[in-house]
């Protein structure tokens, strides 16, 4: 008969002590696992369902974040605007940098420290839903990000103005910020690289050639609007506009007097019969 064999406890290795998270590791535990559940599920997904994905009681997590709200704000802080680099503003703010080169650096850090799979897929879910990151990320760059492009590609092109930026630059900047933007779309949410590596779209001569491209094209454009302008100029000094003092009046043409009617001679009475 066969019998079980006898093994000394002492030799089985000891289980260590599950360590105790401490308030702020608990808290980033919970916060990191809530970003990868949002990327996966969107923000519609149910606080229970997250608990028992990060492992943790229902009761916990609203312990540390009493409402759901309460948690997407810290996500949006964590992942989107927590990540902008104010130096980024320096770099674009500094006039004796090339203005290639700047945009160039600038994109280049911002890919890669700001275009994540988590960002990529959050910011994408928002635009789905509520609008709710993608509202507060877009009020971020254009008040920190959109007027420098705008105003150091002026500079690029020769043009000094401090003016609102007019439909077509403003469409310029969101064509080169969005096609940034896309190649993490490509690669997070088709799931299509398009490269060996799955960092090549964000290199510096893949953004650099973006960043050329764009302007190029802007001052084929700018220069358009400005003999557009001067041309448009050119009529308004020469027939003038309605109310101003630069128009140039007709007078109506005089009217050619009539010829002065002759004074008829009285009629001569004819001879009364005699």
């Amino acid at each position: 008969m066969r019998t079980a064999a006898i093994t000394d406890d002492a030799s089985l290795p000891a289980i260590p002590a599950r360590k105790r998270l401490t308030l702020v590791e608990r808290e980033a535990q919970i916060l990191a696992g809530a970003i990868a559940f949002f990327s996966v599920h969107g923000l519609d997904g149910q606080m229970r369902v997250l608990a028992n994905e990060i492992g943790v009681t229902h009761a916990l997590l609203y312990h540390y974040f009493p409402t759901k709200q309460a948690l997407i704000d810290r996500v949006y802080y964590e992942l989107f605007e927590g990540r902008w680099k104010p130096e980024w503003e320096d770099l674009l703010d500094d006039p004796d940098l090339d203005v290639e080169e700047k945009f160039t650096a600038f994109y280049c850090d911002y890919a890669t420290t700001v275009l994540t799979r988590e960002f990529v897929r959050i910011f994408m879910f928002s635009g789905l839903s509520d609008h709710y990151i993608t509202d507060r990320f877009f009020t971020l760059l254009r008040t920190r990000l959109f007027p420098r492009l705008v105003r150091e590609t002026r500079r690029y092109c020769g043009t000094v103005s401090r003016k609102q930026p007019s439909v077509q630059e403003f469409e310029l900047v969101m064509g080169l910020h969005g096609g940034i933007f896309y190649t993490g779309v490509r690669q997070y949410i088709y799931g299509q690289a398009g490269h060996a590596t799955s960092q090549a779209a964000y290199d510096a001569a893949t953004i650099r050639d973006r960043v050329r491209s764009y302007l190029l094209s802007a001052g084929v454009v700018l220069a358009s609007m400005t003999r557009k302008k001067a041309v448009s100029t050119a009529k308004t000094a020469t027939t003038g506009t309605p109310g101003s003092a630069a128009t140039t009046r007709i007078k109506p043409a005089a009217r050619v007097a009539a010829p002065a009617r002759r004074a008829s001679a009285p009629l001569k009475r004819p001879p009364e019969g005699r």
